[in-house]
């Protein structure tokens, strides 16, 4: 039995991850929830798992659990300190890091520094930290599994393979909801165009990534130092069946690949339950029933995130997360209706010519140009709205 806590429990991947903790309860005790601002979603989780120590990002949500029948059996915390505090709890063995954008990175620090299994899925975390957050998980011991199926899809392409036979390595995307759209017509698309993905079912933040494909850049960042590639050793390719997660082209010329169903639920348990495995929680794939597996190529024209990504890669230092940080206030202005979907590559594109990139050593190198890049590009957007 391992004790585990969920950082982001009520996001997708927070109740994804309950939902497989719930089929393997003989194996798994949930120990610590943290969560946003649903505090009530959060109640019924307390009620059905149990937790001995919960967190809520306000006070005012915080109260509102403290006012339930249960608030005698659990802890409850507030704000970024609460959190960490159960990303360090002794008693827990699995920290899942599911909360999105970089405020999922001080947690992330936290269990890595006090050696717990990761089961990552703040890909925000690696992004903008990749180099620091390895180098503490080789002082503390901690183990780090990817939850995106396509990370988890390489690790297990990776699994028993010399690295140095690794020629590249191809991480796939959807296409997401734009892939049969022309660059024309993505131009004023409404948020319930961007919001309508064909096959995944995630947060507004990472719908939203997807339809621009920053995503799939920033899973680039994310696989550079997830598993030691170069930049030149890593691609993608538009997959539109999402069945097969990731390729790895080895030096004899061999691809291996992985595939699954479409559900995070797959990738989820087997970053739980590694290096073990235990039955799917889904049907099995049928390759009879599928008609095709294509591969193209990405439009960078229709798609030109991915470019500014790739830059962002091959400059490495502060450049990372200044596209995390134009990304994210940028994306919320679209959410937000105070600009239109083709002003979101405009508005980062805009900041990353300014960025003067800068070296980052550490926690407060990287929250510090987080924050900078975070207001220039609100001034910015107020300058032009």
């Amino acid at each position: 039995m391992k004790n585990i806590a969920i950082l982001g429990s009520t996001g997708s991947i927070g109740r994804s991850t309950l939902d497989v903790v719930d089929l393997l309860s003989n194996r798994f005790n949930v120990i610590g929830l943290a969560a946003g601002r649903n505090s009530e979603l959060l109640a019924r989780q307390i009620k059905q798992f149990k937790p001995e120590i919960v967190s809520l990002e306000k006070e005012s949500d915080a109260d509102f659990l403290k006012a339930q029948d249960f608030s005698d059996s659990v802890r409850i915390l507030c704000g970024q300190e609460g959190t960490e505090e159960i990303a360090r709890n002794k008693d827990i063995d699995i920290i899942v890091a599911a909360i999105t954008g970089i405020s999922g990175l001080r947690s992330t620090i936290t269990a890595v520094k006090y050696g717990k299994k990761v089961a990552l899925a703040n890909k925000e975390s690696m992004v903008v930290a990749g180099p620091l957050i390895q180098k503490l998980a080789e002082e503390s011991g901690s183990q780090i599994i990817p939850v995106d199926s396509e990370h988890s899809g390489v690790f297990q392409c990776l699994a028993k393979e010399d690295k140095k036979n690794v020629k590249r390595v191809i991480l796939t995307a959807s296409g997401g909801p734009f892939f049969q759209s022309t660059k024309e017509e993505m131009k004023n698309s409404t948020i319930e165009d961007a919001l309508n993905h064909p096959r995944w079912e995630m947060g507004e933040k990472v719908t939203i990534d997807s339809a621009t494909m920053m995503n799939k850049g920033l899973e680039l960042i994310e696989a550079r130092w997830l598993f030691d590639l170069q930049p030149e050793q890593l691609d993608v390719l538009i997959h539109p069946q999402s069945i097969v997660h990731a390729l790895v082209e080895m030096r004899d010329g061999s691809v291996i690949a992985q595939l699954s169903q479409t559900d995070m639920k797959i990738p989820i348990q087997y970053a739980l339950t590694y290096p073990e495995r235990e039955e799917a929680p889904l049907p099995p794939l049928d390759l009879s029933k599928i008609r095709a597996l294509e591969f193209y190529e990405v439009d960078k024209e229709k798609f030109p995130m991915i470019l500014l990504a790739r830059e962002a890669l091959n400059e490495g230092d502060s450049a990372p997360v200044a596209l995390n940080a134009a990304n994210e206030v940028a994306v919320k202005a679209f959410l937000e209706k105070k600009i239109v979907f083709s002003d979101i590559f405009f508005v980062i594109n805009t900041i990353m010519r300014d960025h003067k990139k800068n070296h980052v050593d550490n926690l407060d190198d990287i929250l510090s140009v987080d924050r900078e890049t975070k207001l220039q590009t609100r001034n910015f957007l107020e300058q032009r709205l």
